[in-house]
């Protein structure tokens, strides 16, 4: 049976280099048909960091711009206040936002910037070989914790979305996954309402996206996502957060 790939506009004809299994494909699709539903693919501008998000800019159809690690919602803030007619989103993974771009992406929040933000949770550092970040479980094995995350030497697990939705500027905070249908479809919903968010003045929105990563776990495809399910759900409860964005345009 030959299977049609009805390609976004918004996707380059480029191969997808990501791991089997791993959710970055999936919202990098969500992300390019929201952008062709919506109409502005010629004024939107992606920013990728550092880590597996880096890829980014080798698949999207639009004008992207690569930036050091942790630092794409500083390099947002000054292209939007530069260029205000401009659709500007970041994409990034927890090693960057959480981990190096803490600074970054709590004072570009609480500055209420009109900004669109994309943050993939895997609860691992994907590209440099499944480190503890900021987001790993409570027990979880990574390869700087063969034991389990220790909360009394490491702390707890970061919740970016709650985190985020305690600062006055921000006016939409949300967590989806890529782990069904069903909430693969809630996430396209949620990217759309991110965008529109910015189209309309409406201030700084953050939705949260978590993601399997089969390598780093050294689970399959298939058990990484009933692992996500039965244990990063739990923790990264699903829904919206915050939504301030019925009130008027700041």
């Amino acid at each position: 049976m030959n299977i049609i790939f009805d390609r976004p506009e918004s996707l380059k004809k480029t191969n997808f280099r990501y791991c089997p299994g791993c959710g970055h494909s999936i919202i990098h699709r969500i992300i390019a048909e929201t952008i062709d539903k919506l109409g502005i693919r010629e004024q939107t501008i992606g920013i990728a960091p550092v880590g597996c998000a880096v890829f980014a800019y080798d698949y999207f159809n639009i004008d992207m711009i690569e930036v050091p690690h942790g630092r794409p919602p500083a390099a947002a803030t000054g292209m939007k206040r530069v260029l205000p007619d401009k659709i500007i989103f970041s994409y990034q993974g927890d090693g960057d936002l959480a981990a190096i771009g803490t600074a970054e992406i709590i004072h570009a929040a609480n500055r209420g910037e009109n900004l669109s933000m994309f943050f993939v949770n895997n609860t691992t550092y994907g590209m440099t070989g499944g480190q503890m970040a900021p987001t790993t479980l409570a027990g979880q094995r990574t390869s700087t914790t063969p034991k389990g995350r220790s909360t009394e030497s490491a702390g707890h697990p970061i919740r970016v979305a709650e985190l985020l939705s305690n600062l006055d500027g921000v006016k939409f905070s949300a967590r989806a996954a890529v782990d069904s249908f069903k909430n693969i479809a809630a996430t396209k919903k949620l990217v759309e309402k991110v965008f529109l968010n910015q189209i309309n003045g409406k201030g700084f929105s953050f939705l949260e996206i978590l993601s399997p990563c089969p390598t780093d776990w050294g689970m399959t495809p298939e058990k990484s996502i009933a692992w996500l399910r039965e244990n990063m759900i739990p923790f990264y409860q699903l829904g919206i957060i915050k939504d301030l964005t019925d009130q008027e345009k700041k």
